[in-house]
């Protein structure tokens, strides 16, 4: 029986022993299961290391190790194992090939993984501030394509093959594809400028031309304003980063510049109460600081005072609400001491003459 054995296990089958055979299908098992345990083995050591850290960078170990799936184990423990048989130089190329396929793909998934951490990151704090992510979203899809075309270029070079011309062939069609959209790559690109430079974010009050509103979405091709109207603009981000936008929102504080008139027959006397009357009121105004008060016009049909005072907020209602308290207490101290706001009036003067 043990002659038998032994015959079999120096039976010549092809270029190699049945023995052969025997040891490197037990060199491939072996391999394989020592693979495979010590990706268990590691992703365990990870998660534990990880619930004991607040960085999440053995979050993202984790996700490329765990991104190694079985058939790349299998095929490394099919190489080595061949090793030890006289093989056809055809399947060791065919292997070979195989091998740097899969760790090509693997490698474009390992990638792709950090991609997927980075914008993930991003996405989750501009969530926080209820930003909008589409940008993001976009500039990692890019790049994730991106990844792909040089994985592909890569594997295809080293099977041999001219990708000099490829690469002219994608050059040439990009610019063909460009052209054709340029309108709205103009857009996609101008939503990159806006999202990186950030002149305005969701939320803020902006003026553009003889339109303002609150900004209520950022997206790839437009960005959508809610005016004081209540209706929805929608303007294209081309447009937005070629023209001069007033954003209200970045202002810390809120100059603020307003005449009145009195009556031409206010005496003199009067007059020079006005600046102290409205200083008074001015000082009285939580959060508002008066700059100057002047009288400084003779105008058609009033005596005018301008008056300037800054608002320690960029509250749009905040402002009316303290420009209407100045008016109301203006009025009521003019009067107090008698003194008229002017409006629009004519005097006509008649000279009459007698007979001759």
């Amino acid at each position: 029986m043990a002659l038998d054995i032994m015959e079999i296990l120096y039976y010549q089958f092809g270029s190699n022993l049945v023995a052969d055979y025997l040891f490197a299908l037990a060199v491939f098992v072996s391999l394989s299961i020592v693979l495979r345990i010590f990706k268990s083995v590691v992703i365990l050591r990870l998660k534990m290391v990880a619930e004991r850290t607040k960085t999440e960078i053995d979050n993202l170990i984790i996700s490329v190790v765990d991104s190694i799936k079985w058939p790349f184990y299998l095929l490394v423990s099919a190489f080595v194992s061949l090793g030890f048989l006289s093989v056809p130089t055809i399947v060791d190329t065919i292997l070979y090939y195989s091998i740097f396929i899969v760790a090509a793909y693997y490698g474009v998934k390992i990638v792709q993984t950090i991609i997927d951490y980075g914008s993930g990151r991003l996405m989750e704090e501009r969530r926080k501030d209820d930003e909008d992510t589409s940008v993001i979203d976009i500039l990692t899809r890019i790049l994730k394509i991106g990844v792909w075309v040089v994985g592909l270029l890569f594997v295809l070079s080293n099977f041999g093959f001219n990708i000099t011309p490829m690469i002219a062939g994608l050059g040439i069609g990009g610019v063909a594809i460009a052209f054709a959209l340029q309108n709205i790559l103009g857009d996609i690109f101008a939503s990159f400028s806006i999202y990186f430079d950030k002149p305005f974010q969701k939320g803020d009050f902006i003026i553009i031309g003889n339109d303002m509103g609150v900004v209520e979405k950022i997206g790839i091709k437009s960005t959508r304003i809610r005016t004081l109207q209540g209706q929805e603009l929608i303007v294209s981000n081309k447009d937005l980063t070629e023209t001069r936008v007033h954003n209200y929102k970045r202002m810390q504080k809120r100059r603020i510049v307003f005449n009145l008139g009195v009556k031409y027959e206010t005496p003199t006397e009067k007059l020079k109460k006005i600046p102290v009357i409205i200083k008074d009121i001015i000082d009285k105004i939580e959060s508002v600081e008066l700059d100057r008060v002047h009288f400084n016009k003779f105008g058609d049909f009033s005596l005018g005072f301008e008056v300037v005072y800054n608002l320690n907020t960029s509250d749009y209602n905040k402002y009316m609400d303290v420009q209407q308290e100045i008016n109301l207490m203006i009025k009521e101290q003019f009067e107090a001491v008698g003194i008229e706001m002017a409006y629009p009036t004519q005097t006509v003067y008649i000279n009459k003459t007698g007979d001759a």
